[in-house]
């Protein structure tokens, strides 16, 4: 165990060897990781946003394959069509919605329309994400990645509440970005939309990524009905890195995470026992994780930060008339 501790600690110093396809290839030795095929997940129902590529349909692959039903939430019919043929093609349960993450109007509607196809949900995962290059606004006149990795996320949480609360053991799960540990808490600057000029989308996402962790600590009492978590997945070779982040994709190819291996800390904490023992947590292969790397992303986050933050979320999310 202290080997093991040791050699973990020393990948994580490293960042390129914890980041990277190294990182999960040695962790799964040194822990002894149980295969995701012995976490039985027959009879649960797993909603899952972004499930039609990258990191989403891989853990909605593995999920299935543990006998998940898996209700994918996709911006594409098309694509969408695509993973249902795949997976009716394997035997494997699957669903789905349409609904845009950058409007609200189309998440009230996703979260309507499950309400109406099932009892319960034992899991909901956040994972589809933006990365853009210029300022876009949504409907609902907030920028494009403030609504999809905070608020709509945020929202669906709140409308699935009960649903999460039919369940004996349900999780919530956000996945965030190891870019997070750039980035300090800055709550005028995600709650606003930024000038075009000068926009950094790069610098944006992590932003958000830091928000979405943050705010853990208040999903414990505001969402007794689950049990919530964070978990990045390191550096995976996903669309979504080709298409925002061509250079950096060129550089680390070789040594980046296939998707498989991006999903698994998700797909585990969807119902392995160990993360139920230790909620609110920001998790990497299986290990719970330091939030912060740097003084200065620590010294940003405040109770009177969070709680703002928390505050302007929640008014998004309060009951329809």
């Amino acid at each position: 165990m202290r080997f093991a501790r040791l050699v973990d600690g020393a990948l994580e110093a490293t960042v390129v060897g914890s980041f990277t396809s190294i990182g999960p290839r040695v962790r799964r030795r040194l822990d002894d990781w149980t295969p995701l095929g012995d976490i039985g997940l027959a009879g649960r129902t797993v909603v899952l946003t972004g499930v039609t590529s990258g990191l989403g349909l891989a853990a909605a692959r593995q999920l299935a394959a543990n006998g998940a039903h898996v209700h994918g939430l996709g911006r594409s019919p098309e694509k969408l069509a695509a993973v249902a043929d795949e997976f009716r093609e394997r035997g494997w349960p699957f669903s789905s919605g349409v609904a845009d993450l950058a409007d609200l109007d189309d998440v009230e509607a996703f979260a309507t329309d499950v309400a109406s196809r099932f009892e319960r949900i034992d899991a909901l995962v956040h994972n589809a994400g933006a990365l853009v290059s210029e300022v876009t606004t949504t409907p609902q006149g907030l920028e494009l990645t403030t609504a999809v990795h905070l608020v709509s996320p945020f929202v669906l949480t709140r409308r699935l509440a009960p649903l999460l609360g039919a369940a004996d053991d349900a999780r919530v799960i956000w996945v965030t970005s190891g870019g997070m540990y750039t980035a300090p808490l800055d709550v005028e600057a995600v709650t606003s939309v930024p000038p075009a000029d000068g926009f950094d989308g790069v610098t944006r996402y992590a932003q958000l990524k830091r928000a979405q962790v943050e705010l853990l600590s208040r999903w414990a009492d505001a969402l007794p009905e689950a049990t919530t978590h964070a978990m990045h997945p390191g550096w995976a070779d996903t669309p979504g890195v080709v298409e925002s982040l061509p250079t950096f994709h060129r550089i680390m190819g070789p040594l980046l995470r296939t998707p498989e291996e991006g999903a698994d800390t998700l797909s585990w904490l969807v119902a392995a026992p160990e993360p139920a023992r230790d909620p609110g947590r920001l998790w990497l292969d299986r290990r719970p994780r330091s939030t912060h790397r740097l003084a200065s992303t620590r010294r940003s986050v405040t109770d009177a930060a969070v709680s703002q933050l928390w505050d302007w979320c929640s008014a998004f999310a309060a009951p329809q008339s």
